[in-house]
């Protein structure tokens, strides 16, 4: 009952008139979202529903329309699936066994005759469950404030950005998509059940954590090759603030993927994976606030750069029919998504896992797994996928400036 008191006082703050409005700033909706209050936004669960009554109180305060089926909300029912490999079917009708996620969308209407999309999911991973890499006995509250408290935040300061702007040659359509880390299936969902005519989208933009740009300013940016004006434009509107690292295919691990297979033309923005990835310690006090504002400003500029150009002209990419291996074991690391040199950059090593035990580092650069020389990520998965539980094998890194070989036992 506390939790919930809470969370309704903070929906009272948010609800009142312009000078409070103009308070709200991307920490505090952080802070709001990434609360233990909300027990980690897992889908389905009345915390995340709880989530989603926030993000619609948002959306109205800063003036977007509901674009739902229920005023801000598109509800959809599905029975979760024990075979990873086996796609997630929607029930037409909730019942026994089924869990209902819950899409927030609001729209700006400008009559214009095209529409941008701009999502970030809000659900997260509750109390731990399959995807967590925390490895405490006991379940602890998942807050996901990086992932992805911090891309809804983003989102939240672009849609009062562009109410409060001249932008009018597009209308704006914008989706807190629930179900991401269950395997996309908000944006699945919406996709092929849209509420609004998907014939006049012209682009997807997609934030999924954005809340630890780091010290280099590295940022990655996904899809870029799925439309030919992309890559001039995020050059035309960088201007030095970040070193991007361009991702040119339109499917990855979130809901931008979703709209490339819809034939859209899509870019993803991801500040980096981190040692709290899907632990308890993803809380608000470590983001990086500065770099999330310097991140609106930057997709704020490429949307005003774009504003003009009418429906853009929508490329497939040519890496998304390569088959991703399928993996019997893992070295139990977090790959560095922002590194684009030679090899696979360890960006965290999970507890009591092989790479652990081997002594691998964060920062070690995988040059060799095997016989297999690992030259980027998809070669270091494709040399991975080899393996079964029990083999050992040798993995070379480079640490320091100095190659090292390890044993390891998967």
């Amino acid at each position: 009952m506390r939790a919930i008191i809470g969370i309704l006082a903070a929906l009272a703050i948010v609800s009142c008139k312009n000078e409070v409005k103009q308070a709200v700033s991307m920490k505090d909706d952080v802070v709001i979202l990434a609360s233990d209050s909300l027990q980690g936004r897992d889908t389905g669960t009345p915390y995340e529903l709880m989530a989603a009554e926030y993000i619609s109180k948002r959306f109205e305060d800063i003036g977007l329309a509901p674009k739902g089926v229920n005023a801000y909300y598109q509800t959809f029912s599905f029975t979760p699936s024990n075979d990873p490999h086996k796609e997630t079917s929607f029930d037409s009708i909730a019942g026994d066994g089924t869990i209902t996620g819950t899409n927030v969308v609001g729209y700006i209407d400008n009559q214009a005759a095209t529409t941008v999309i701009i999502g970030a999911h809000y659900d997260h991973l509750g109390m731990g469950g399959e995807g967590s890499l925390f490895r405490g006995e006991e379940p602890a509250i998942h807050n996901g404030a990086d992932d992805n408290a911090s891309g809804v935040a983003v989102m939240l300061n672009l849609a009062q950005r562009i109410v409060d702007s001249t932008l009018t040659d597009n209308n704006f359509l914008f989706i807190a998509f629930s179900g991401e880390e269950l395997g996309l299936l908000g944006s699945n969902f919406f996709v092929k059940n849209p509420t609004v005519d998907m014939s006049k989208a012209t682009y997807m933009l997609n934030m999924d954590m954005v809340g630890r740009l780091n010290e280099e300013n590295k940022l990655a940016v996904y899809g870029v090759g799925t439309s030919p004006v992309f890559s001039q434009t995020l050059f035309a509107n960088n201007q030095g603030r970040f070193d991007i690292t361009e991702n040119q295919s339109g499917t990855g691990p979130s809901d931008f993927t979703s709209f490339y297979l819809a034939d859209i033309p899509v870019l993803h923005f991801f500040t980096g994976q981190h040692e709290d990835y899907h632990k308890p310690s993803d809380d608000a006090e470590l983001l990086n606030y500065d770099g999330m504002q310097k991140l609106s400003d930057f997709v704020f500029d490429i949307i005003s750069d774009l504003s003009s150009q009418g429906d853009l002209a929508f490329r497939r990419t040519k890496n998304e029919s390569e088959e991703v291996p399928r993996f019997k074991v893992g070295l139990g690391v977090v790959p560095d998504y922002l590194y684009d040199g030679d090899g696979m950059r360890i960006d965290g090593v999970s507890e009591d896992r092989p790479a652990q035990r081997a002594g691998l580092m964060k920062g070690d650069i995988v040059t060799k797994l095997g016989d297999s020389t690992v030259t980027d990520m998809m070669s270091y998965m494709r040399a991975l996928s080899s393996f079964e539980e029990g083999q050992k094998t040798v993995v070379v890194v480079t640490r320091d400036g100095k190659e090292i070989t390890v044993q390891v036992e998967f």
